[in-house]
């Protein structure tokens, strides 16, 4: 339930709901997007071997010294479109922290849970690799955006969970958990998804949602709570961190609402951040004010 609401003059205004949750709104012109200034980028790392498809990240490393914990960003686009190439984080890299931004197969290629078998392989390689490549891999943050952010937290909260394990990659022996997660605008319960989208989220969701679950939400009910965040919810959960836009077109920001009332009620730590104005992705999402979100977010959970 809220408690009370509170206007500042530095137009930032937060509604806190009963701890741990905090919503914060910021009028998305507050602009001045991060550049980075010294990093080095080592591409198509092999990560993992899927029949005939080698799985690879690309690999941000700070020039100057690392500083934990080290970030592992997935890619949105519907669970059917994009690719490892589009990190949005770099300013993060300058200041320290590596990035390891990774490709999983697309819906087009095979359906859930494919993409998170994937993702957890990467986490462990990264952690069975990471003295190798030079990496502190002690802590994880997986961080996402639009499907990538769904995908972000459905990691997030199934550390150990058996169906969503998998068996890709050569370091089994290796931990898939993470540490962190943050999700910029994804999703979180597919089977209310369609009920909150407007007629244009659903040209964009139904589709998608076909080729991820194998069927529409309804006619595969258990395969679509099993891709949901909102159902894996436990007091074991990691800090979250989310950022939403309030008139996102595609993602409604329900979803975010969602799961931050699941990790209300185990009493683990979640943030919401609302993007005033914000509406499905764009540079606001990644500037100057957002990146101090994120830094705060590391500094609080991951010092």
């Amino acid at each position: 339930m809220l408690r009370h609401i509170r206007y500042r003059a530095s137009r930032v205004s937060k509604i806190s709901l009963r701890w741990p949750v905090v919503l914060g709104m910021v009028c998305a012109s507050m602009v001045g997007a991060e550049t980075p200034t010294s990093m080095q980028l080592e591409k198509d790392i092999p990560y993992a071997q899927v029949g005939d498809l080698t799985l690879t990240l690309d690999l941000y490393r700070p020039a100057s010294r690392q500083i934990s914990p080290l970030i592992v960003w997935v890619h949105g686009g519907a669970w059917r479109a994009g690719n490892k190439s589009s990190m949005p984080l770099q300013g993060l890299v300058a200041e320290g922290h590596a990035i390891a931004s990774v490709d999983y197969r697309l819906t087009t290629q095979a359906k859930f849970p494919a993409n998170v078998h994937d993702i957890k392989a990467a986490i462990r390689f990264l952690r069975a690799k990471g003295p190798s490549l030079g990496l502190d891999a002690e802590q994880i943050v997986i961080a996402g955006a639009s499907a990538g952010g769904h995908l972000a937290a459905l990691v997030g909260v199934t550390n150990d969970h058996a169906a969503l394990e998998g068996t890709i990659g050569d370091h089994l022996e290796a931990s898939s958990s993470v540490q962190g997660v943050i999700s910029f605008f994804g999703a979180s319960n597919l089977t209310t998804i369609l009920n909150q989208s407007t007629p244009h989220g659903l040209s964009v969701r139904i589709p998608a949602l076909q080729l991820l679950l194998g069927g529409a939400p309804e006619e595969v009910p258990e395969t679509a709570r099993l891709a949901s965040p909102v159902f894996h919810t436990d007091k074991t959960d990691p800090p979250l961190l989310m950022i939403h836009g309030d008139q996102d077109p595609q993602m409604p920001i329900n979803q975010s609402l969602e799961l931050a009332g699941k990790y209300q009620d185990t009493g683990c730590a979640a943030t919401i951040h609302v993007l005033h104005g914000g509406a499905h992705g764009g540079p606001d999402f990644y500037d100057r004010t957002r990146m101090t979100w994120v830094r705060q977010f590391l500094k609080t959970h991951l010092p």
